[in-house]
């Protein structure tokens, strides 16, 4: 679908909680996602108070639907926090742990991943290769979480030897993925929904899976080209949900922010490893590094229709999340930029 821009823009804020003198700072940074365009939902939190939150544009096109806070947006890679969650949990239970060999859970995987362990394919020391560059150049059916095994399984190698070097890996997650529904017997999108979203209270959360089940309040992925705006939703990879399949809102996003404060859903020592790294700065599902003197706990999210970045700043108990349904451009330094009026 193709749709022209409309000028001019119109720029149309929600503006929830005590109000802050950097409100006016924050919507100027998103004038370019308001109006008719694909938008942007914002929310900084500190202390558990919402100081500011900010929907901009459109999540539906079509349908002529304005982003709200209950807009559901694909989170992409941000979804890697709540696979290590799921798996955190296993191991709160003792069904798994860190040392747990791949091949232990997955026995048909060649003698090349004997050595991969579960606190490898958490943080990205497997040495796994890339999923992606695996698919046939004729494929036209989306992969889904079994077939990025499949993939795996016809592998006689991985880069490097597992546990010697970082190298982010899609893959690892989509492993994560069918771990938790091989030992939890439960479908992954079902795990996720009894044991994180229904505790949590994110009603509205989900890890989409067409056929199986709905997105409510979808924010729809887009891209800007030229004066033109392009549909641009999903792609081979998007029906894989360990590494990037969730879609979630501001108001699920506060919730879960929240929880990680807490030991709702795991113990102190997990959320204690999630926040570890091991090489580079990668912990379960979380990158952990300085920020102007402050410690960031943080990931983003790209897709063929969506950035998104969510940063927590544990020294001022501030967090900051940014969604957007359009596939460029990166909105790091958005999050930044807020970051600095703040910290």
């Amino acid at each position: 679908m193709k749709y022209k821009l409309c000028f001019p823009l119109l720029m149309v804020v929600i503006l929830v909680s005590c109000e802050t003198n950097h409100n006016s700072e924050i919507n100027a940074l998103f004038e370019g996602y308001s109006g008719k365009l694909p938008g942007a939902a914002a929310m900084v939190i500190q202390n558990g108070d919402i100081l500011y939150q900010g929907t901009f544009g459109m999540a539906d096109i079509d349908q002529g639907i304005a982003v709200s806070d209950s807009s559901n947006f694909r989170l992409a890679s941000v979804t890697k926090q709540f696979t290590a969650m799921a798996i955190l949990q296993l191991m709160d239970d003792n069904q798994l742990n860190f040392n747990t060999s791949l091949r232990e859970i997955f026995p048909a995987f060649p003698m090349y991943a004997a050595d991969i362990n579960y606190g490898h394919l958490l943080h990205h020391t497997s040495g796994l290769l890339d999923y992606e560059g695996l698919i046939a150049d004729s494929a036209t059916v989306p992969v889904r979480d079994a077939d990025v095994l499949d993939l795996l399984l016809l592998q006689d190698t991985t880069r490097f030897l597992p546990g010697s070097d970082y190298s982010y890996n899609n893959g690892g997650y989509a492993l994560l993925a069918l771990t938790v529904e091989r030992i939890s017997g439960m479908p992954f999108q079902d795990y996720l929904k009894e044991n994180i979203f229904k505790p949590l209270q994110m009603h509205t959360s989900v890890a989409f899976l067409k056929g199986y089940n709905e997105v409510p309040n979808r924010a729809y992925g887009y891209y800007l080209k030229d004066h033109s705006i392009l549909f641009s939703d999903q792609s081979m990879t998007s029906s894989v949900l360990g590494d990037g399949g969730i879609y979630t809102s501001l108001k699920d996003m506060y919730k879960w922010d929240q929880a990680l404060y807490g030991t709702t859903l795991v113990s102190q020592a997990m959320i204690d490893s999630a926040f570890t790294p091991w090489l580079d700065t990668y912990g379960c599902g979380w990158r952990i590094e300085p920020y102007k003197g402050h410690e960031r706990i943080s990931h983003t999210g790209s897709t063929c229709g969506f950035r998104n970045v969510y940063q927590r700043f544990p020294d001022s108990n501030l967090s900051i999340v940014v969604l957007t349904n359009r596939r460029d451009p990166g909105v790091q330094y958005l999050a930044e930029a807020i970051a600095d009026l703040y910290l």
